[in-house]
């Protein structure tokens, strides 16, 4: 009877050196994190086709509901195909806005410089200013300058010149034209020398004198 007991224990020994691995059910013990997480990637979200409206967030909204998704600042409605937005044709935004807001469906220009420049300097809307002696320029409301150029008669002397802060040059000593390379005044006749009067055109200051020859008066010899 002690060599039958001897035996089972030995029998009962060499049993659990016999199961394997493989013969582990992994029903048995509950997954790890890794298993847990991959699981997750599985799930099965609930479609609200025909029934609502899903925005990039994941917040539901009930058919004919008006909601903003995403980024969009335009309003959409939950309709049985999907979100319905609206697409207005937005105005355009002036080329000198200096402030652009976009809490609307359009972008709107809330602030737009109240000045012009020209010529590397600034001027109120409506000013007026002379940047040369020539030019009269105003800053218009539309922050453009618009400049009207002086249009200076052609002078009536060869030799006109310019004055400080004048636009257009000024015959100081009045009309006159070149007689040769003598310039003479006009309305009178000049002798230019022993044997020639010359005077000028009436009007043409710029073309020579008129001049004729007269009796030359020459010094008399001895």
């Amino acid at each position: 009877m002690a060599l039958h007991i001897h035996e089972a224990c030995i029998l009962l020994l060499v049993i659990p050196g016999l199961v394997t691995p493989a013969a582990i059910s992994h029903e048995d013990y509950p997954a790890d994190e890794g298993d847990q997480a991959s699981s997750n990637d599985n799930l099965i979200f609930d479609d609200y086709r025909g029934k609502g409206c899903v925005d990039d967030s994941g917040f539901v909204y009930k058919l004919g509901e008006r909601f903003f998704p995403g980024h969009s600042n335009c309003p959409c409605v939950c309709a049985l195909d999907g979100p319905v937005c609206d697409q207005p044709e937005c105005p355009k935004i002036h080329p000198k806005c200096t402030k652009v807001e976009h809490n609307g469906c359009c972008p709107e220009c809330k602030e737009v410089k109240n000045f012009c420049e020209y010529h590397g300097k600034n001027y109120k809307i409506l000013e007026e200013f002379k940047p040369s002696p020539c030019e009269w320029c105003r800053c218009e409301p539309s922050n453009e300058v618009h400049c009207v150029v002086a249009d200076c008669a052609v002078p009536e002397c060869v030799n006109p010149i310019y004055e400080p802060e004048q636009c257009c040059p000024v015959c100081k000593n009045g009309p006159n034209c070149f007689a040769g390379t003598t310039i003479i005044p006009a309305g009178i006749e000049v002798k230019v020398d022993d044997c020639n009067i010359c005077h000028c055109h009436n009007g043409d200051w710029w073309k020579p004198a008129q001049c004729s020859k007269r009796e030359c008066q020459g010094k008399q010899t001895v």
